[in-house]
């Protein structure tokens, strides 16, 4: 796929895109170039990142979870020189939009209210999402993955798990807090730092990349202190 001269192409998954949004004023600032955004999923189909890259298709940066870290450099998709952790994410929880929110402040109370829930949507794991990959880490601490079997709800990405949360589908819904975005729902809050580890976000250089310079100035932008803000505002964490 062919790309603009005057075009920055951005290839982004779910838990950054609200960031890369606010962002584009000032990217495009930056890059003197108009931000083509290309929103997507780092799961398995053919819309995922890794098979995009893999038909050729043109981005300048690729940001994801730093699981997909290793796969994108070796399958050479990625350059590894210029790489920089951007921000990280938190595992959100969420209700129905009105809903009573329940308690989970602590570990204990997490696990007490999971255990009480009779229907759970998370972004699921084996489709490559990562806020599912950690919630499920996030059960292995708290020793109820057996329990959980039978509760959980694994859909195509945050977005959707928010989306049956919303429709009443299901009780609780969780992902990367960054991707509650649904007026159907509304945030309980984070989960508990001792049983849920923050997910780093990679922004890389893209071997299509039209403008690898640019790409690594931008990526060092996105990385630095001037953006701390408009990632906590979305309830995200700087990288640095």
């Amino acid at each position: 796929m062919s790309a603009s001269t005057h075009e920055f192409r951005v290839m982004t998954s779910g838990a950054f895109t609200a960031a890369h949004l606010a962002l584009i004023p000032q990217l495009e600032r930056l890059t003197k170039k108009s931000i083509v955004t290309v929103t997507t999923s780092v799961g398995t189909g053919d819309t995922s990142i890794p098979n995009r890259l893999k038909r050729g298709e043109i981005a300048d940066i690729v940001i994801v979870a730093d699981t997909l870290l290793r796969q994108l450099i070796d399958e050479g998709l990625v350059r590894a020189e210029g790489c920089q952790t951007v921000a990280r994410s938190v595992i959100g929880m969420a209700v129905r939009a009105g809903a009573p929110k329940p308690d989970i402040s602590t570990p204990d109370a997490l696990r007490k209210t999971l255990l009480a829930a009779k229907s759970v949507s998370i972004p699921d794991s084996a489709r490559g999402a990562a806020a599912g990959a950690s919630f499920e880490e996030t059960l292995k601490k708290l020793g109820i993955v057996e329990q959980m079997k039978a509760t959980l709800r694994r859909v195509q990405g945050g977005a959707n798990a928010m989306a049956v949360l919303a429709k009443g589908e299901v009780e609780l819904g969780l992902t990367f807090l960054s991707e509650i975005h649904d007026p159907g729902v509304e945030v309980v809050g984070v989960l508990p730092r001792e049983i849920s580890t923050p997910t780093a976000l990679v922004g890389y250089v893209s071997v299509h990349s039209k403008s690898p310079d640019a790409a690594k100035a931008l990526l060092a932008y996105l990385s630095s202190p001037e953006v701390a803000g408009v990632y906590q505002s979305l309830g995200m964490q700087p990288g640095r």
